[in-house]
């Protein structure tokens, strides 16, 4: 993805050729001709914007030396590249140990400048990467490290925030891949339990047989294969986190003993003499909608009430679209450092078809996607034939071979005549009215403006202006007829579509989509 670069030096001349060599690779660049200038903008309201300063390190008045003391001290993970005309050996080693993550001679090559930014870009985002791994697996992971740019996952964020505080029992509700265990573990990290255990079980992954053994534990031989003692997963989390994954998988007889853990704060380990104290914080997690699980008798009403305490609704992808881009930004920076591609983001077709599809799998669907993208792209660039299953799925949501309407000869012309027993309605009535822009706009491409010589001759199908009471249709559904007309003329198609429509292609996925409009796989 694209970086902001802060190039910093006195000459014009230098400035101009560093500035055309990093426009080159598509970064945001911010320039500054002084160490004064430098340091009020890394100070300034657009200083967290940077992501690397190529500094150097002769000027007048403030020099190179200076603002990296002065800055480095502040971020010590911003990187710099210093330039100099003096690479001098002590220069190097002094330069190094004041912070600088590369050091380049003038007059600098642009393909040796290109190589040091795009290896001090990489370590940058290796070390985030490892720093978010850290937190992930040190149970230290926060709000602030949860990508939420919507207003509806902020306000997720604020309300599980407010939980994190006290003890109470959490219950997180959402769709498969929607994160509920990253909110799980935001919660564990901003809480007073946070660098304590933090244990995941899935309820739906483990054999009904052994449930209360994982669990709660067992006894040396307390059934047959048990040759030695097992604390269980209650044990395992006291002092920290019991995430109960799946929770509306759970049988049924063992939701009895789970409500008489909680109640008691206690655990009966299998073939155990006395209960076991534990102090665990709860969050339970489901797909499921446990209120209807209630109703059917699959799961206890006062477990029910028990776990569901303080819930949390996690909305799906769909609804919170405005985390796609900064989701796919995060997982492109990732994958690319680890399969060693200098990859920088999604050219404009590529990120439309990811804000446009609706995500069944929503963020895990979107990581996987982008995980085998970065591995088939052969650019530095994303594009949309990276996507294929995507693009693939944008173009079905999921529908057979397009079946057009029961066929009713259009008037597209006002002197066409009508055969006996079809509505006519006039091109004003039919076309008139379309944007432009709208599939309309090109309907004489795709051959529905009949002439008098050859009506309907062209057209594998018709397209009615009026409903079967002789009224007129809406815009929305005949431009429906249009795309479907389209779809079938070309054959599914739909670069092609989207040419004769005179529309963009990632606004033919969109009108698809939203006009529940089905093509052929």
């Amino acid at each position: 993805m694209a970086k902001t670069i802060l190039i910093v030096d006195d000459d014009p001349a230098q400035l101009r050729l560093i500035t055309a060599v990093v426009e080159r690779d598509g970064h945001r660049i911010l320039t500054a001709s002084g160490g004064n200038e430098a340091i009020a903008t890394l100070e300034g309201n657009r200083g967290g914007e940077v992501d690397l300063v190529v500094l150097d390190l002769v000027m007048p008045e403030t020099d190179g030396w200076a603002v990296l003391e002065r800055v480095h001290s502040g971020r010590p993970d911003l990187p710099f590249i210093v330039l100099t005309g003096h690479g001098g050996i002590d220069t190097v080693v002094k330069a190094m140990q004041a912070g600088a993550r590369d050091f380049v001679v003038k007059p600098a090559s642009p393909e040796r400048l290109q190589v040091s930014i795009a290896n001090a870009l990489k370590l940058e985002a290796l070390g985030k990467e490892i720093t978010r791994l850290k937190k992930h697996s040190t149970g230290q992971l926060t709000f602030d490290d949860l990508i939420a740019a919507s207003p509806a996952m902020r306000k997720v964020g604020k309300i599980a925030e407010r939980a994190a505080q006290s003890n109470i029992p959490i219950l997180i509700e959402g769709e498969s891949g929607v994160g509920k265990e990253m909110i799980a573990r935001a919660i564990q990290g901003s809480s007073d339990r946070a660098g304590r255990p933090f244990v995941t079980v899935n309820c739906g992954a483990i054999p009904e047989n052994l449930v209360e053994s994982i669990l709660f534990g067992h006894e040396k031989g307390a059934f047959t294969g048990a040759t030695e003692k097992h604390a269980g997963k209650f044990q395992e989390a006291h002092g920290g986190t019991l995430f109960l994954d799946e929770i509306g998988e759970l049988p049924l007889e063992m939701q009895v003993k789970l409500l008489r853990a909680l109640q008691e704060g206690e655990v009966d380990p299998v073939g155990a003499k006395k209960p076991v104290k534990v102090d665990i914080r709860l969050i339970s997690a489901t797909n499921r909608d446990l209120i209807q699980a209630v109703q059917d008798g699959t799961f206890r009403e006062d477990l029910y009430y028990r776990l569901n305490v303080f819930p949390v609704a996690v909305p799906p992808l769909r609804e919170r679209r405005e985390d796609i881009a900064p989701l796919t930004d995060h997982f492109i920076a990732r994958f690319s450092t680890e399969e060693g591609k200098p990859i920088s983001g999604v050219d404009a077709d590529a990120r439309a078809l990811l804000e446009g599809f609706t995500w069944p799998g929503n963020v895990r669907q979107l990581e996987n996607a982008v995980f085998r993208a970065v591995v088939l792209c052969d650019s530095g660039v994303l594009s949309f034939e990276d996507f294929p299953q995507i693009a693939s799925l944008a173009g079905a949501q999921a529908r057979p071979k397009p079946r057009l309407p029961d066929i009713q000869p259009a008037v597209l012309g006002a002197d066409m005549p009508a055969p006996a027993g079809h509505a006519v309605a006039s091109h004003g009535a039919a076309y008139a009215a379309a944007p432009q822009g709208s599939p309309f706009a090109d309907a004489a491409a795709l051959g529905a403006v009949h002439s008098d010589d050859a009506p309907y001759a062209s057209l594998p199908g018709d397209i009615s202006a009026l409903d079967e009471s002789g009224n007129l249709k809406k815009l929305e559904d005949i431009e429906a007829d249009m795309i479907r007309l389209a779809i079938e003329k070309y054959e599914g198609h739909m670069s092609e579509v989207a040419r004769r429509l005179g529309i963009g292609r990632s606004t033919l996925y969109r009108k698809v989509r939203d006009l529940g409009i089905q093509v052929r796989d």
